[in-house]
């Protein structure tokens, strides 16, 4: 998840129980033309392990030195994104688009693989449209060719992020017994019950969460907690909304700087705190404040207001 999924953004999720976490996507061309903004998107920490940094592009020799660029920053992990549907990567032949050429996808696949001593992973989705849902095959070429797992979302690329998410085919690919690769099911999961239905109904090996954890890391200890208990946790009351929001925040400060940071936190606030009655002139406080602590002041301040309210929401 572009600029959501970054060093403070998974600092809150591991903390709340993410088991194994991605980096951002990374352009391979800007990696290879050390431009800032893809080389800072390396950054991981130890805290984070097991990570996967994951990298995009449309040039098979780009990725592959691309992926050595990655590998040097020693991962866990090298992920390969076959899946983002938006147009500015997309249309450049990259993410999604490679569904439009399998042959493509598997050299690209064969050459990441034999270039790095990682563990090399995919995130993809059902196909380019309706009439190519080819995961069922692609998902045995990229397993022969060496890939250690595998992350299906349930739309295909036509489709955005938009209708239901489809997990038919990713539970056929998880039961085939021809199949021996992990595979993660993402798509439409946001709430610990769904996530144990879907995976006892597909048989999938894990879940990949990733706009459900937007303002809410919770999901994964909730999650969980679920599958051992069969008993829902109740949601985070307010002290814990704002304890790890200001964690969130601090973190991005010290991963970014002051004005960085507080600028890109901003769009946070309404995911931290959404369905909060009467919350509305605290987020435009927020989203105005200009220094790390009138923001740490304004914060401080929710917490007096609700003490006592720590009725979940």
């Amino acid at each position: 998840m572009e600029d959501v999924s970054d060093p403070p953004f998974r600092k809150v999720c591991k903390a709340n129980g993410a088991d194994v976490m991605y980096t951002e996507f990374i352009s391979s061309e800007g990696l290879i033309r050390d431009a800032a903004k893809s080389v800072q998107k390396l950054d991981i920490f130890g805290y984070e392990r097991p990570i996967g940094i994951q990298i995009f592009g449309s040039d098979i020799e780009v990725m592959k030195e691309a992926a050595e660029i990655a590998t040097e920053a020693q991962p866990d992990i090298i992920d390969i994104n076959y899946g983002c549907p938006v147009k500015a990567v997309a249309c450049k032949g990259a993410g999604a688009a490679l569904l439009q050429d399998v042959p493509k996808m598997v050299e690209m696949t064969k050459e990441i693989v034999d270039s790095t001593h990682l563990p090399v992973t995919v995130k993809t989705r059902l196909g380019w449209d309706d009439n190519t849902k080819y995961i069922v095959d692609v998902a045995h070429r990229l397993q022969d060719i060496g890939i250690q797992a595998l992350s299906i979302h349930g739309r295909t690329r036509k489709q955005m992020y938009k209708g239901e998410a489809d997990w038919s085919l990713i539970g056929e690919i998880a039961q085939d017994p021809k199949i021996h690769i992990p595979i993660f099911g993402n798509g439409d999961i946001d709430s610990a019950k769904k996530a144990v239905e879907y995976r006892n109904r597909y048989g999938v090996q894990g879940i990949m969460i990733g706009r459900a954890a937007i303002g809410y890391p919770w999901i994964f200890n909730e999650i969980k907690h679920y599958m051992k208990t069969g008993e829902e946790l109740p949601a985070p009351g307010m002290t814990e909304r704002v304890d790890v929001c200001q964690l969130h925040f601090e973190e991005g400060i010290k991963w970014k700087g002051e004005r960085l940071g507080i600028f890109e936190m901003r769009k946070h606030y309404s995911n931290y705190f959404k369905g909060i009655p009467h919350f509305k002139p605290y987020r435009m406080r927020l989203v105005q404040a200009d220094s790390s602590e009138e923001v740490i002041q304004i914060l401080n301040e929710i917490r007096e207001e609700f003490v006592g309210e720590e009725v979940a929401i």
